[in-house]
């Protein structure tokens, strides 16, 4: 072997063939490292709610409804948590028993006479909301609960033109508020509970359907005409151009009222209609009685046809009645 042969390099052990581009790269002398196996990215419900469930702390309620989307699960609670189950949605028995401590009895001491009718618990401190023309003009109001206990209340406020009042007892304990709805969802046929005092009997629940909606409903805001002894079975209103339980004098307010066939009779007034959710949709205020004209409450009963007061018009309202309105 010559000089220049011993020292000609060998174009495929020398790194020094990087300067020879016209020679072939080396060939490997030992197995490629093989790469390791992509993980799996966890994919696939369990994942994505984890993922969901950590937006959702951040941003509250309307992530809140994606996961509630995601499993399936009611989102009736947007409007207002129901009182009953999911599952036992409709269910008389159980809107009953949920929703029927929120409502109590009330009788009112008037100048002439006294006046009985119903009222909604909406505040577990003891505000009840109730008919205008339950309490106006009391001299005193005496409220009793589901369980039988009686309270003293004071009217807060009064609103003649929507025939709306709030009162409330103070001291008394374990008192449960309703669940208020929303009215604006409210659809002719879905199915409806009342609940309330008809004749001072406490607790009584009737069912139907809501049968119209947007009735005008016309009533007296006079606080000395409609109201005798006994009840408030004389409490005038119009409907249709026609009066009924009596005349309703020159002084006199228009409301939309939700109309429903569930059975009231006198002392129903400032009760509630439930929904099938068992959350209060109205405050009944009048019905539609056979003895129109009748000097006493037995000569008065439910023919199917009854008003309340939308529970939003309540609502939208409360402010002014906290506040000592006395329209």
């Amino acid at each position: 072997m010559t000089e220049s042969q011993g020292t000609y390099e060998q174009p495929y052990s020398s790194p020094a063939s990087s300067a020879h581009p016209e020679w072939p790269p080396p060939p490997p002398y030992r197995p490629a490292p093989q790469p390791e196996p992509e993980k799996k990215r966890t994919r696939g419900p369990v994942a994505l709610l984890a993922a969901v469930a950590l937006v959702a702390a951040a941003v509250g309620g309307a992530t809140a409804y994606t996961v509630q989307e995601l499993t399936g699960e009611d989102t009736a609670a947007a409007v207002g948590a129901p009182a009953v189950p999911t599952a036992k949605r409709g269910d008389v028995a159980a809107i009953a028993a949920a929703a029927g401590p929120s409502v109590v009895e009330i009788n009112a001491t008037l100048a002439g006479g006294s006046s009985t009718g119903s009222g909604v618990i909406i505040d577990s401190d003891g505000e009840i909301v109730t008919n205008n023309h339950v309490v106006s003009g009391a001299t005193s109001v005496k409220v009793r609960t589901s369980d039988g206990e009686s309270h003293t209340a004071e009217v807060l406020g009064t609103d003649s033109s929507k025939d709306l009042a709030l009162i409330k007892v103070r001291g008394a304990k374990g008192l449960k508020a309703a669940a208020l709805g929303d009215s604006d969802t409210v659809r002719v046929g879905d199915p409806v509970v009342a609940i309330g005092s008809p004749e001072g009997l406490t607790g009584t629940v009737t069912s139907g359907i809501v049968s119209a909606l947007d009735r005008d409903v016309t009533v007296s805001t006079d606080e000395n005409r409609g109201q005798g002894q006994g009840g408030d079975d004389q409490w005038p209103f119009q409907f249709g151009g026609r009066e009924f339980n009596g005349d309703t004098g020159s002084s006199t307010t228009t409301y939309k009222a939700i109309q429903t066939d569930a059975s009231l009779n006198p002392g129903n007034s400032g009760g509630a209609l439930f929904d099938a959710n068992g959350r209060v949709v109205g405050i009944n205020s009048a019905m539609y009685s056979s003895g129109s004209q009748a000097s006493s409450s037995s000569d008065a009963g439910s023919i199917g046809l009854g008003f309340a007061i939308p529970v939003n018009t309540v609502k939208s309202d409360l402010a002014a009645l906290r506040a000592g309105g006395t329209s």
